[in-house]
């Protein structure tokens, strides 16, 4: 099972792959706000676990594991981000909650989640409801 950081360090490179075709040590260390040196020493770490193939000075691609898990990342991080605006949280709270429960959720939730969002978006009153049900208890407060 990978960490939470290494969870944190394959989106990310996933993310960079399918935006500008590469991840670049420097890349990824701006995005993560780390150094440049812990990001060579995770990608070794990723590759010695068969999350990518890295070769000194020449780069890394991720593998087909890495890749797999990637995809789950990222559709975790877009269902929770998708999942809060539904519920009408504040745009600018939605990412820094999704960074903090991210890691802290079953594939189960998350599945169950998946399900929740699926029967809200197929009729447009369900949300309308559900929007006017948590207003009304939020004014109870």
């Amino acid at each position: 099972m990978p960490t939470v950081s290494m969870e944190d360090y394959i989106e990310q490179i996933h993310n960079l792959m399918e935006t500008k075709g590469y991840a670049r040590v420097s890349d990824i260390a701006e995005a993560l706000l780390v150094h440049p040196s812990s990001v060579t020493k995770m990608v070794q770490k990723l590759d010695k676990d068969g999350y990518l193939n890295y070769e000194k000075y020449r780069g890394f691609v991720l593998t087909s594991k890495g890749e797999k898990l990637g995809e789950r990342l990222v559709y975790r991080h877009e269902l929770l981000e998708e999942f809060l605006e539904i519920i009408g949280v504040d745009k600018d709270k939605i990412y820094d909650d999704v960074e903090g429960i991210e890691h802290h959720l079953s594939w189960n939730s998350l599945d169950r989640i998946g399900n929740l969002v699926q029967y809200l978006e197929t009729d447009d009153q369900r949300v309308t409801e559900l929007l006017k049900n948590i207003e009304t208890n939020d004014a109870s407060y």
